[in-house]
């Protein structure tokens, strides 16, 4: 697997948002992580990444709302970049609804690393 494979985590809580890097880092991938949709937008507007971890509940902007804003995204590369939800509340929303919005995939907490990891190299292989 090459280095070159990037990843970011969009998570307001510190602790999933480490243990997901350190998973993942060990997995040689690149990682850049954020605390809200709005810092993910920011971003996404200078840089490229493989794919987008993307928390459900977060302050300024929710996952629901950045999904769709990066879905509609002027370019057609980072506007199709692979997005897996990452949620407490899966009850919340139906499996329909998660894709209708944009994600490609669900994650929900607590998570499952090792299905963190096989979720992150399929939707980046």
């Amino acid at each position: 697997m090459s280095a070159s494979k990037r990843v970011l985590i969009a998570e307001d809580s510190s602790v999933i948002q480490n243990l997901a890097r350190k998973i993942l880092e060990f997995q040689n991938y690149d990682i850049t992580a954020v605390k809200n949709g709005e810092q993910v937008l920011q971003i996404l507007d200078k840089e490229d990444f493989s794919i987008l971890l993307l928390d459900i509940n977060m302050p300024l902007m929710d996952g629901m709302e950045c999904v769709r804003r990066v879905r509609a995204l002027p370019d057609s590369k980072k506007a199709s970049l692979p997005i897996v939800a990452i949620t407490g509340n899966a009850k919340n929303y139906t499996e329909e609804e998660f894709k209708t919005a944009g994600f490609n995939d669900v994650l929900v907490k607590p998570l499952n690393f090792d299905r963190l990891v096989e979720v992150v190299n399929q939707l980046t292989d």
